[in-house]
């Protein structure tokens, strides 16, 4: 390994007393690749298990912790104890490669597909639409409802528990239920859930104790507890930079293993909210980085970024699409092979990379999303 590389294969130890054995980890990724019945597919688990060997933790695509909070075709399920051998399958798999297994747990609120959910009745915070142009109007939830849910995220993190994960990932980013609850777009309720930006924060952070009770009553062993959000919305009213500040604030107080910064590009700068001209992720770094662990994402491909962007002081680092494109980006650098890194895609490299069919035809059809050399 070329020296400089170091600072990314260094030993990093959570809260929780899990050690990572390197800086680098597996992003969420969503493949759409699982059983119509909820089950994980042997085309996925050999995807994951392909991504598994030269990362520390690999985070699993998200999970849906209640039927009404299905996001996506081919998403796999966690709602119920039946799902319990299919979460072993993947955890498993990844275990054996060498990396830790976190599984994101998920509602998708109003960004479900009504086909996708009982009775095409999608649920959130307030009955206002996403901006795209033929979002459902959502149903808003009652009281009873999101206790429910809460509840629903416990059930689906002992059922993570039972089937050998390392850990999981709150969702709270992307525009789901969590960010659904803290943002005054999607949230105008005017009960304890609501109304306020204090008020607005309940919801997500009921969920993270939640969470955080059913560890202590079931793991016995360590258990990793990780955030995702996104740090600003587009929309107006929306989460600014400011809103942000807050959530973070309030979210280090948690005793969690990392807080997860969903970024499309990690050196963004903020919208609006705060005069600062400084990447998102420095400005969450400094506010709470010596409180709780900060893992940053977005738009990575080099080993030289993947340690320009370890040099601003952000512990850990995720990648995501490049570990679709080359899934042995950890080991190639490690080996000195760095300049063998592959950072595009032809039609015919599926089944090397070892993509699901669903997923692999989201690449193919999404122009933008991957350097694809040549296209179907």
């Amino acid at each position: 390994m070329n020296p400089k590389y170091q600072p990314l294969f260094e030993l990093f130890s959570l809260r929780s007393d899990i050690q990572l054995k390197n800086r680098v980890i597996m992003a969420p990724m969503t493949n759409f690749s699982s059983n119509p019945d909820g089950t994980v597919t042997d085309a996925e688990v050999a995807y994951y298990a392909r991504r598994s060997k030269g990362v520390s933790m690999v985070i699993t695509a998200c999970t849906y912790v209640t039927p009404n909070g299905k996001g996506f075709a081919g998403e796999f399920a966690a709602d119920s104890d039946e799902m319990i051998p299919s979460l072993r399958r993947l955890a498993t798999a990844i275990k054996e490669q060498g990396a830790k297994a976190v599984l994101q747990i998920f509602h998708g609120g109003r960004m479900c597909p009504p086909d996708l959910v009982p009775g095409g009745e999608v649920v959130s915070a307030s009955a206002v639409p996403a901006e795209q142009e033929g979002s459902p109007v959502p149903r808003a939830l009652t009281d009873q409802e999101i206790e429910e849910i809460i509840h629903a995220f416990g059930e689906t993190t002992r059922r993570a528990i039972e089937a050998g994960y390392d850990g999981v990932e709150i969702h709270g980013a992307n525009g789901y239920l969590l960010q659904q609850f803290f943002s005054p777009h999607s949230n105008r309720r005017d009960d304890r859930w609501g109304g306020s930006l204090e008020k607005r924060l309940t919801f997500p952070l009921r969920i993270v104790d939640e969470v955080k009770k059913v560890v202590a009553e079931h793991a016995r062993q360590p258990f990793v507890v990780g955030y995702r959000f996104s740090p600003e919305e587009p929309e107006t009213p929306g989460i600014t930079m400011a809103d942000t500040l807050v959530l973070v604030d309030a979210l280090a107080k948690k005793e969690l293993d990392y807080l997860h910064v969903s970024l499309m590009d990690f050196w963004s700068e903020p919208r609006r909210g705060v005069e600062d001209t400084r990447p998102r992720i420095e400005i969450i770094q400094e506010r709470v980085g010596n409180q709780v662990p900060v893992m940053g994402v977005g738009s990575i491909h080099t080993a030289d970024e993947a340690l320009k962007a370890i040099e601003t002081g952000i512990p850990l680092l995720a990648l995501g699409r490049e570990l679709i494109m080359e899934p042995d980006w950890v080991e190639k650098v490690e080996q000195g092979r760095e300049s063998e890194i592959r950072t595009t895609l032809t039609k015919d490299d599926q089944e090397r990379l070892v993509v699901p069919d669903p997923l692999w035809q989201a690449i193919m059809n999404t122009p933008g999303w991957f350097p694809v050399v040549e296209r179907r």
